[in-house]
C-alpha cells in the first residue's frame, strides 16, 4: 500500500514499491514482505476514492481485483491476483484417510461400535474441498479490506447446467430431476479444452464444436463426445473417426480421449460455491451484488481484454463495462498451501503405522513455512540465504531450500522475517 490519492495506486510490484520506499525514506516502512506492502509513517486524511472488490470464482483458480473509481481517470484496476485453490489436494488427503480407516476396521482388532448415521450436517454444509475455496476468498477479502477502503463487492455467479451438459436434448419435466441453469454448452467446452484447438493446439483463432466420434457414424451430442477444433482441423477430419484422423499422432489421440471422459467435478464445484462466497462476504456489512458469467464475458470482449481470471474479475458486473487496466500490470499469484498436517501417526502405503509424527509444531519460535533469513558463518554453505523453512527439528537443526537444494543449519543462525500464513506468493512473469 503506497497511497490512495489520484496520483498513485494502492498496490505495486515489489521492485516498484521498494523504489518508492527508497525515494520517500523516513516516510514509509515495510508492512509485509509477502506480498510486499508498505505503510506510511504519518497520518493521512481518509481517501474519498471508492474501491470495489471483485471476484471471479473458479474451481481451481479464482480471480481477484480491486477497482478504484477516480474522478479524472475513471475506474482503474489497482490490485489484481489469481488465487489458486488446493481443493484437489484436500480431497486426495480425505480419500487417503478414509481408505486407511476402512482398512483398519477390516483387520482383527478390538470390537468397534457402529458409528454410521450418527452425524448431522448443518444447513449449508459444503464438502471440505469445496469449503476451502470459499474460505480462501473470504480470507483475502478480509485482508484487502484492512489495506484499502472497500465500499462494495461484486461476485460472478457462474452456473453450469449439469444435465444439459450431459444430455443437450433434455427439456420440460425432465428438469425436475435437476437444476435448470442458463449457461451455454459452448462456454463449458471453452473452459474444458482451454480455449484452443484440441488437434493442433492453436489459440486465439475461431473455434468450432467438433464431434470426436462423427455424428454421421452414430456419435451423440453428449459433452463427452464434443471438443473444439479450428476450421482447418475440422474440415481435415471430416466424418472420419478420430482414431483414423490421428493415426500418426498417438499421443494427441490419447490425450483427447482421456480429456473427453473427464468428469464434471470442476463444474460441480463452481455450482456449489456460487452463492456461498457472496453470503460469506455479506457478513462484513458491505453491499454485495451478484452477476452472470455472460455479462462478464461481454464486458471483457467489448474492451478487447484477453482471457484471464483476474481480468474477468475486473470486468464483473455493471461497473466492469468500462475498466482501465494499467499497461504492463501483472497479477499476484497466490497459492494456497495449507498450514501443515495434524496426522498423529505416519503410515506406509498400506496404512500400517510407520512412526510418530513430530509432536512439536514450533521449535525455538520457528515453524515450517515461515519466511526466514539464514546467515551461515562457515562451512560448505557459507553465505546469506532467504526463503521458507522447509522443516524444523527438535534438536535445533532447520532446513531451507533457497535454490531447490536443502541447506541445513543451526536455528541460532536464522532470523524470522514473516510468519507463514498458509499461502505462497509469486508474480507472473512478463510476456
Amino acid at each position: 500500500m503506497v497511497k490512495t490519492d489520484e496520483s498513485s495506486v494502492c498496490f505495486r510490484h515489489p521492485q516498484e514499491a521498494a523504489h518508492a520506499l527508497h525515494t520517500v525514506e523516513g516516510k514509509a516502512a515495510v508492512f509485509r514482505r509477502q506480498p510486499f506492502t508498505i505503510i506510511l509513517n504519518y497520518d493521512v486524511a481518509p481517501s474519498p476514492v471508492r474501491v470495489e472488490f471483485k471476484a471471479d470464482p473458479g474451481s481451481r483458480t479464482t480471480g481477484l481485483a480491486l477497482v478504484a473509481e477516480f474522478a479524472k481517470r475513471g475506474r482503474t484496476v489497482i490490485f489484481a491476483a489469481n488465487l489458486h485453490h488446493r481443493g484437489q489436494a484436500i480431497r486426495a488427503n480425505l480419500e487417503s484417510r478414509r481408505s486407511r480407516r476402512r482398512g483398519r476396521r477390516g483387520r482383527k482388532t478390538r470390537y468397534r461400535k457402529a458409528r454410521f448415521l450418527n452425524r448431522v450436517r448443518p444447513a449449508g454444509w459444503l464438502p471440505p474441498s469445496v469449503q476451502s475455496r470459499v474460505d480462501n476468498v473470504a480470507v483475502w477479502y478480509g485482508r484487502l479490506n484492512k489495506l484499502s477502503p472497500l465500499s462494495s463487492a461484486a461476485v460472478e455467479t457462474v452456473r453450469f447446467d449439469m444435465q444439459a451438459l450431459v444430455n443437450p436434448e433434455i427439456s420440460g419435466i425432465e428438469y425436475q430431476q435437476g437444476e435448470l441453469a442458463g449457461y451455454e454448452l459452448r462456454e463449458f467446452l471453452l473452459e474444458k479444452w482451454g480455449r484452443r484447438c484440441a488437434y493442433c493446439g492453436k489459440e486465439n483463432v475461431p473455434l468450432e464444436i467438433e464431434h470426436i466420434h462423427p455424428k454421421s457414424r452414430g456419435g451423440s451430442d453428449r459433452v463427452s463426445n464434443l471438443t473444439l477444433a479450428c476450421r482447418r482441423c475440422n474440415e481435415a477430419k471430416g466424418n472420419r473417426p478420430v482414431e483414423a484422423f490421428l493415426a500418426d499422432r498417438p499421443e494427441v489421440l490419447k490425450r483427447i480421449l482421456a480429456q473427453a471422459k473427464a468428469p464434471l467435478k470442476d463444474a460441480a464445484a463452481v455450482n456449489s460455491t456460487r452463492f456461498s462466497i457472496g453470503n460469506v462476504l455479506k457478513a462484513w456489512g458491505l453491499p454485495v451484488t451478484f452477476w452472470s458469467g455472460g455479462r462478464t464475458k461481454l464486458n471483457r470482449t467489448k474492451q478487447g481484454y484477453q482471457k484471464d481470471h483476474w481480468i474477468d474479475a475486473a470486468c464483473v458486473g455493471e461497473t466492469g463495462a468500462a475498466v482501465a487496466i494499467p499497461e504492463g500490470m501483472r497479477p499476484l499469484q497466490i497459492k494456497a498451501t495449507g498450514r501443515g498436517i495434524r496426522q498423529v501417526v505416519r503410515t506406509d502405503k498400506h496404512g500400517f503405522p510407520r512412526n510418530k509424527a513430530g509432536r512439536c509444531k514450533r521449535v525455538n519460535g520457528f515453524q515450517t513455512g515461515d519466511w526466514v533469513r539464514l546467515v551461515q558463518p562457515k562451512g560448505k554453505y557459507t553465505g546469506e540465504y532467504f526463503g521458507r523453512l522447509a522443516g524444523v527439528r527438535t534438536d535445533g537443526r532447520f532446513d531451507i531450500k533457497p535454490n531447490g537444494k536443502p541447506v541445513t543449519a543451526n536455528w541460532r543462525n536464522f532470523s524470522l522475517i514473516q510468519r507463514g500464513d498458509g499461502y505462497d506468493y509469486a508474480f507472473e512473469r512478463a510476456a
